[in-house]
């Protein structure tokens, strides 16, 4: 008999915003684990990569949890990957941020945001899409998602970028490869939307699996 919940896996390296991702997704009716164990996370249907917090010291927690090469080889089998605020970050090769290197999954940089504006970038933004994707299925262009970070990710191949916000200038605020989806905002702190994105997510996992 197939299983009637989606398993979604929650990589814990001691990132503040866990809970209330894992919140969001059992509400919305899926099985969630929240785990450092790379074995118990590979059971899952798909990895969601949740983060607040500096490149280095993200980067630190993970190699001391044996975490980088489980989740390397997790996206590059093309299972379905969410990457949430640092987990699109890290997704880069480095960081302007600090001396870590970064998962190196794609090619690129993550940059400060521009002086010009006040960092750290909080509250509300818009997002505005740069092609279709099934996570944004029935969300209007340009809505608005809430926003807590001083750094973006800077992807070399542009052809990543699924969505941008201008704050300063624009920047990758979304990306996608294959089943693989990153956003820079917060969908656990931006309301209604926030959970439809999430739905949304859950049924591109379906489709996927």
């Amino acid at each position: 008999m197939a299983r009637k919940n989606i398993r979604i896996g929650i990589i814990d390296y001691a990132a503040s915003n866990l809970r209330s991702v894992e919140k969001a997704f059992t509400h919305l009716g899926a099985e969630v684990i929240v785990s450092s164990s790379a074995q118990e996370l590979n059971t899952v249907d798909a990895l969601i990569f949740p983060g607040q917090g500096s490149n280095d010291s993200a980067m630190q927690a993970l190699s001391r949890a044996s975490l980088v090469e489980p989740i390397i080889e997790f996206v590059n089998n093309d299972r379905p990957f969410l990457g949430i605020c640092m987990g699109l970050q890290l997704l880069m090769q480095s960081s302007e941020e600090g001396i870590e290197p970064c998962l190196g999954l794609f090619k690129g940089k993550v940059k400060r945001l521009s002086g010009k504006m006040k960092i750290p970038h909080i509250g509300w933004n818009q997002v505005s899409l740069t092609r279709q994707h099934q996570a944004f299925n029935n969300l209007p262009d340009n809505s608005y998602f809430y926003f807590v970070h001083s750094y973006y990710a800077d992807p070399m191949d542009k052809n990543l970028v699924l969505a941008s916000t201008d704050y300063g200038g624009q920047f990758a605020s979304a990306i996608s490869s294959g089943n693989l989806v990153a956003v820079q905002f917060h969908p656990e702190k931006s309301g209604s939307i926030g959970l439809e994105f999430y739905r949304n997510f859950l049924q591109f996992v379906k489709a996927n699996i």
